[in-house]
């Protein structure tokens, strides 16, 4: 495959390269790519912002996660956030910190991912930079979500009596990223065994290309419900769990067989004989998300197969409690993700 070197094009002929054929899709997108600035006219009450950064060796490892897959990603856990507020997102600006080693080509991968996330989200890709680095890959990406003021959810609301309800399933992400480590450790130790992944696809995706959940907004928007509190998944169920206590001054009481695990994740979990549900309460990334309703709205998802009640909100003077399937109750840890925590402390 032909390589083009990064110096062959330079800082500005490669943003024109990577952005020329981007159309914008969102009427509050007045201008995108090309100017100083993005202009954007918002056409509801509230814009919500919000910004992540992934930076390489950190929270992504390039030995098995393809480029296209990490640009999709990139842009998926910052709409994630934006849906997690019961917004909309409608654009994002995306900049990158990148070394000699990478090819335009690479690049041009990365950047299929970004578009192609923007694609599905009907979301504008308005901006951003693109900057030497010297210590790896660096990608930061900036969503902006519009939403009428009284649709927007925080993490404080939360009130005793409230059902706790979670999208999907959870654990799925770090039991894929177990095995993906497990086979990267394999393959350098010995190049000629290859990568069984065979039957692994779910959880392999959930870690590689996680996908935001905005048919449950929507859902919920339908369903005439806003919830009094809502949280996105990305630390692990516990450390969401304690984000909206602390918030909202309450407890919680959640239940181990109300927790939804897929088979797939259940049996992988085996395989390395790991708790699934240490997986769904510590281990994160799943970009599920995590509400609160009031008892009077159960009716209205109590048959959807897509959100699960697995507990109720108590009085802060009750703390946080996991109720197993034998009727023991055990206080819940946030032992989540911690982008700064001390190593001896892991």
């Amino acid at each position: 495959m032909e390589r083009t070197e990064l110096n062959e094009f330079g800082e500005f002929k490669l943003i024109k390269h990577l952005t020329q054929n981007i159309k914008l899709k969102q009427k509050s997108s007045l201008l995108g790519v090309g100017d100083d600035a993005a202009v954007i006219s918002p056409d509801m009450d509230k814009v919500v912002v919000t910004t992540d950064m992934l930076l390489e060796g950190v929270h992504f490892n390039l030995a098995y996660m393809p480029l296209k897959h990490l640009g999709y990603k990139a842009v998926a856990v910052n709409l994630s956030d934006v849906y997690a507020m019961n917004a909309e997102p409608r654009q994002v600006t995306v900049s990158i910190g990148l070394s000699n080693r990478f090819s335009v080509e690479a690049i041009e991968e990365l950047y299929e991912g970004i578009l192609l996330c923007c694609e599905n989200y009907q979301v504008d890709l308005v901006g951003g930079d693109t900057v030497s680095s010297a210590s790896g890959l660096v990608i930061s990406v900036t969503a902006i979500g519009h939403a009428k003021e009284s649709d927007i959810v925080y993490r404080n609301g939360a009130k005793e009596g409230d059902l706790i309800c979670v999208s999907g399933d959870l654990g799925a992400s770090f039991m894929g990223l177990q095995l993906l480590e497990r086979e990267r450790a394999v393959f350098e130790e010995d190049p000629k065994i290859q990568p069984d992944l065979s039957g692994k696809e779910y959880i392999i995706e959930r870690q590689l290309k996680p996908e935001p959940r905005a048919d449950i907004v929507r859902l919920l928007k339908e369903k005439k419900i806003v919830p009094n509190a809502m949280i996105d998944i990305s630390d692990g169920l516990a450390s969401e769990l304690f984000h909206i206590a602390e918030n909202s001054g309450v407890g919680c009481k959640i239940y181990e067989d109300k927790i939804p695990i897929e088979p797939q994740t259940d049996l992988v979990a085996d395989e390395f004989k790991f708790s699934p549900v240490s997986a769904a309460l510590n281990g994160g990334e799943d970009y599920e998300l995590l509400f609160t309703i009031p008892q009077s709205a159960y009716e209205k998802v109590k048959d959807n197969t897509e959100i699960k009640i697995i507990g109720h909100i108590t009085a802060e003077s009750e703390g946080l409690h996991l109720v197993t399937r034998v009727g023991e109750q055990i206080p819940l840890k946030a032992q989540g993700w911690d982008a700064f925590r001390k190593k001896e402390e892991e």
